[in-house]
């Protein structure tokens, strides 16, 4: 994970900006990655996310609904995971699950999101996503990891909120991270970066290791984002008393 030394100077600069305009590396709501259609006057919303399938979402004054499934990882899928599963990592490939979700992006529309996990968490995972939905709690993009070739730092630099990634714990080569047995979750790594001293990673991210902040995305102890994990037993890195992994979850504490 490449680490970058913030600038006090060019932090409070950059977060006075990202607070004024809310759109301080907005990669998953741009144009480029996203289109929303026209919609005639009293029909449903409709988006689209990476060719995905369109989410339809409530016209005004019917509120959205949450959709989720836990489904197998399908031929295609396994195929698709050439980046972040391979012989030797510390799960089976069939002990894995995509759980997929209806989340709020930064623009207020429902978008489609996807995230893989252990097959016996699955359920809970979905649980998880289905309280932040009805909070309305914003998440960037939700992809899995090999959209970014299983490169960690491309997935948080992208915002990208995502799960399962065959690698090592960062800065300790030969031990195996919780993502590469299916137990963790990163969610909106800009706005919840990773922090050691002076060191925040991604890259851009150096304003939100304020966490007197209280933008959009951004996750804080008590908030409904910790409790919903909680309430499945996962605990939050940004706890952590040597480090602090603001957007981590997990299920075994690591």
């Amino acid at each position: 994970m490449p680490i970058r030394t913030r600038s006090p100077l060019s932090a409070v600069a950059t977060a006075v900006l990202c607070l004024t305009f809310a759109a301080c590396a907005r990669v998953a709501d741009a144009p480029s990655t996203r289109t929303v259609l026209p919609v005639p006057p009293g029909a449903l919303a409709v988006s689209t996310w990476h060719g995905g399938a369109p989410v339809a979402q409530a016209s005004p004054g019917s509120p959205p609904r949450f959709h989720g499934a836990v489904r197998p990882i399908d031929a295609a899928t396994r195929a698709s995971m050439r980046w972040s599963w391979r012989p030797g990592c510390p799960v089976p490939i069939d002990d894995l699950r995509i759980v997929e979700v209806e989340r709020f992006g930064f623009d207020g529309r429902v978008h489609h999101g996807e995230v893989i996990v252990r097959r016996d968490l699955a359920a809970g995972v979905r649980r998880v996503f289905r309280t932040l939905f009805e909070a309305r709690f914003p998440i960037a993009r939700m992809e899995p990891i090999d959209a970014f070739h299983g490169d960690d730092a491309r997935a948080m630099a992208a915002d990208d909120t995502s799960g399962f990634n065959c690698r090592w714990v960062t800065g300790h080569p030969g031990v195996w991270s919780a993502h590469a047995f299916g137990l963790a979750i990163d969610v909106n790594p800009l706005e919840n970066p990773y922090v050691t001293g002076n060191a925040v990673a991604p890259r851009g991210a150096e304003p939100f290791a304020d966490r007197s902040l209280n933008a959009p995305g951004m996750i804080h102890a008590g908030d409904v984002v910790v409790r919903a994990f909680a309430a499945i037993g996962w605990s939050w890195g940004g706890s952590w008393s040597t480090v602090r992994d603001y957007q981590h979850f997990s299920a075994n504490g690591r």
